[in-house]
C-alpha cells in the first residue's frame, strides 16, 4: 500500500467547513479526487468517528447530526476510500509510541494503524506531532505543492 495516502481528520473537516474558504478549497479538491477515483485515499474508523464529532460539535457553524451522518456515510460506502482499523495490539503500540515520542495518544494511534497497514504518508497540518513518529512521512497540503 505504499502509494496510498492517509487523510487525517482535519483534512476531511476542512473539506466541509464553509468558514475555512482557503483551506477548504484545497481539501475539497483532495477529497473529491479520491471520491472520483483520480487518487487513492486511506482513512481509519477512528478518523470517521472523529469526523462526525468535529462536524457536529467543534466547527464554527456545526452541522446537524443528520447532515454529518450523511457525509460520513459517503466515506463508508465509497469504494474509492480504503478503510483501515486498529486492534488491541495497535493500542498497545500507540501507548508506547506516545510515551517514547511525547505525542498525543490519538495521533500515535493513527500512526500505528497506518504502519500496521503499510501506509507511510499522511496528509495533515499537524506536522509537529506526526514528524516525531518514526516511519511516518508528513505532507501538509497547505505548505507543499503536489
Amino acid at each position: 500500500m505504499n502509494d496510498e495516502l492517509f487523510y487525517d481528520t482535519t483534512i476531511l473537516v476542512y473539506a466541509y467547513d464553509e468558514s475555512e474558504t482557503e483551506k477548504g478549497n484545497i481539501c475539497k479538491s483532495l477529497v473529491e479526487n479520491v471520491f472520483s477515483g483520480e487518487s487513492k485515499g486511506v482513512i481509519s474508523n477512528q478518523v470517521l468517528a472523529e469526523l462526525f464529532s468535529v462536524l457536529t460539535t467543534k466547527m464554527k457553524i456545526p452541522l446537524s447530526k443528520e447532515v454529518a451522518e450523511s457525509l460520513v456515510d459517503k466515506f463508508v460506502e465509497s469504494s474509492n476510500w480504503i478503510r483501515i482499523n486498529y486492534t488491541e495490539g495497535t493500542v498497545k503500540s500507540a501507548m508506547s509510541t506516545s510515551k517514547v515520542n511525547k505525542t498525543e495518544f490519538w495521533d500515535s494511534l493513527i500512526a500505528e494503524t497506518m504502519k500496521e497497514n503499510g501506509i507511510e504518508t499522511i496528509y495533515t497540518e499537524n506536522e509537529k506531532d506526526f514528524k516525531k513518529i518514526p516511519g511516518i512521512k508528513v505532507v501538509n497540503p497547505f505548505k507543499e505543492k503536489f
